[in-house]
């Protein structure tokens, strides 16, 4: 076994770990910690491939600016005190039927040989880049970026509006 492998298997355990903890948790707080620890790896994945700005901006905008705005909305909203609803008695079993008939196709294809695991190649000097992704962006992709940009402008404008229309309302009260 290469170090490679023993990384990625260690990352993989501890991903799927924290994805089954976040399904499993009943508490809405720690179903989003659970949540930024599989962002982490997932990370770390970016790491070991050799694209640090991709593992960079995972952390910064998942783990960190929309996390943060998934704690606001459960703490404002006090989802983490709400009542678990009783579920349909027939969901239980069903699901655990397509799970197992997915692992079940999983295991078949991989012991037949139609489908191989494949070996970790190591990435071409320079991939994943700030130079290389700034490149790309500013060639092959200049139109998709220049109207995702007034998309967002649309979008800090229109906040705006809505929040000076209210604002006049909230000085006479």
């Amino acid at each position: 076994m290469t170090p490679d492998l023993i990384v990625f298997l260690a990352l993989g355990l501890v991903a799927v770990g924290a994805a089954v903890g976040m399904l499993l948790s009943r508490n809405a707080v720690y179903s989003a910690l659970f949540l930024i620890l599989n962002f982490a790896t997932m990370a770390v994945f970016y790491l070991v491939l050799g694209a640090p700005f991709i593992a960079m901006v995972q952390v910064t905008v998942y783990a960190g600016a929309i996390m943060v705005l998934f704690l606001f909305v459960i703490m404002l909203l006090g989802a983490e005190h709400l009542e678990r609803h009783t579920s349909v008695d027939w969901q239980k079993p069903v699901a655990v039927l397509l799970g197992l008939g997915l692992l079940g196709m999983v295991g078949y294809l991989l012991v037949s040989g139609q489908v191989t695991l494949g070996t970790i190649t190591t990435p071409e000097q320079g991939y994943g880049s700030p130079l290389e992704i700034g490149r790309a962006l500013f060639t092959e992709y200049l139109l998709p970026f220049e109207i995702t940009s007034v998309l967002l402008l649309a979008a800090m404008v229109g906040a705006i509006v809505i929040t000076r229309r209210d604002a006049p309302n909230r000085k006479k009260r």
